[in-house]
């Protein structure tokens, strides 16, 4: 089975400097020519079978290109939305700073209505092990979603410890390609942007 592990584009809390998360944003302008440039640069290259999105509005957007290109129905997964940031959400930073200084936190710890990092990443293992038991071997599979998600999903894939300190970097519409054979789980690359240079 190949994953093909996507960010969707650039969002309208990117101009803002906001703090998104959970903060419902759609694409920019930018945004949707980033992820018209990846679903083309995508159908040049691989056979997607299925597509699986983050339903947020800038990750829906981003999916709906690769679903059009593709013509295969987007499936939704609440698992694979961004970290549930909780009262930060939508603030800019420094508003954040000064309403909800950040604590001393533990991975199980919960503040300021936000999901520990012990839930962020049972619901990773979660979206993780559907996509991967209910599709065949031989599939390439399409999953849409975001910075901090991604992240997640990596170290799940990579079956790293919570505290872990791998992380991955993924610009806007970067695309990780994933593989799993026999049980052996690769990392073909990582937070490619080829497409985008095909923006005019």
């Amino acid at each position: 089975m190949d994953l093909l592990v996507i960010r969707h584009g650039q969002s309208e809390a990117d101009i803002l400097g906001v703090i998104e998360g959970r903060a419902d944003f759609p694409l920019t302008d930018l945004g949707h020519k980033q992820a018209a440039a990846m679903a083309k640069w995508l159908k040049e290259h691989y056979s997607i079978s299925k597509v699986y999105s983050s339903p947020l509005k800038r990750a829906k957007q981003t999916a709906e290109y690769i679903s059009e290109s593709y013509n295969i129905e987007i499936q939704y997964d609440d698992d694979l939305m961004e970290w549930d940031n909780g009262l930060i959400a939508g603030l800019l930073p420094k508003e954040a700073d000064e309403k909800y200084p950040e604590p001393k936190k533990h991975p199980h710890t919960r503040v300021y209505e936000q999901e520990s990092q012990i839930d962020f990443r049972s619901r990773a293992e979660t979206a993780l092990s559907k996509i991967v038991n209910e599709n065949n071997n031989d599939e390439t599979i399409a999953i849409i979603s975001h910075g901090g998600a991604i992240n997640m999903l990596f170290s799940s894939f990579l079956e790293a410890p919570l505290n872990s300190r791998i992380s991955i970097l993924t610009g806007d519409t970067g695309i990780h390609y994933w593989r799993i054979r026999d049980n052996n789980r690769s990392i073909i690359y990582a937070g490619k942007e080829e497409h985008l240079k095909y923006i005019k």
